[in-house]
């Protein structure tokens, strides 16, 4: 029997656990976005907008925008009330500086080419005393430390090629599937220390990080030790 035959049958727990694990980082987003009703938001990724407007009803704003690189996704959000620009978040963003009060990006930054430029353009669209909310896959958790220690490529790299996702690693969820678009491969996974050092180094203050999911042990134990965690999220301010 071969390595990936011993393992396939852990894949629907882990499923599950990942599930809890990103539903409760969707939590902590929420209950860092403060309360302001005139605030200007941006969410980077905005997919459909079912997200963005759920954000917009945490904060109490309708003043909501977005920016998608899949028109049929951007064109579903626009029918969800936000104003996308489909465009490519590997360029410049397409806005004024000093433009918005929040800038969110929920599992964005590990999927952009260049994420100096990513980091430098949401300081310069964000107003002064503003902030940001960044979430992303955190390398230093436990399973991609285990997964290492296995000689199998991290979890969080494993959908770095086009050709097949699931690279390197028996039990990665989405192992085998084919033809994603190359937007949604992974380029850079952060630890929870080297998202702390690279927001401060573009210049953000008071960085603060949540953390959920922590396999195999329950999901709110993240919140506990956000070092280990399978997500983390940033908010930081201008």
């Amino acid at each position: 029997m071969s390595e990936i035959q011993k393992v396939s049958p852990l894949k629907d727990a882990f499923t599950s656990m990942f599930d809890a694990a990103y539903s409760l980082n969707r939590q902590n987003i929420l209950d860092l976005c403060c309360f302001d009703n005139h605030a200007k938001v941006i969410d980077l990724g905005c997919d459909d907008g079912a997200w963005t407007s759920r954000l917009g009803q945490q904060i109490g704003s309708t003043d909501l925008f977005g920016v998608e690189i899949v028109p049929e996704r951007a064109n579903m959000a626009s029918k969800r009330g936000v104003s996308v620009v489909t465009h490519d978040l590997a360029l410049d963003l397409p806005f004024e500086a000093d433009s918005f009060d929040v800038v969110h990006a929920n599992q964005v930054i590990e999927h952009v080419p260049y994420i100096d430029r990513f980091a430098a353009e949401i300081f310069r669209v964000l107003k002064p005393g503003g902030y940001a909310v960044i979430s992303t896959e955190n390398a230093s958790s436990w399973h991609n430390v285990f997964s290492l220690i296995m000689g199998w490529q991290m979890f969080s790299l494993t959908n770095l090629s086009t050709m097949r996702l699931g690279l390197g690693n028996p039990l990665a969820l989405h192992r085998g599937e084919k033809d994603h678009l190359g937007s949604w491969t992974h380029k850079t996974i952060f630890s929870y220390c080297g998202l702390i050092d690279f927001l401060e180094a573009h210049g953000f203050r008071s960085v603060k990080v949540k953390g959920a999911g922590y396999y195999p042990l329950p999901s709110w134990v993240g919140k506990l030790d956000p070092r280990h965690s399978h997500f983390i999220t940033a908010i930081c301010y201008k």
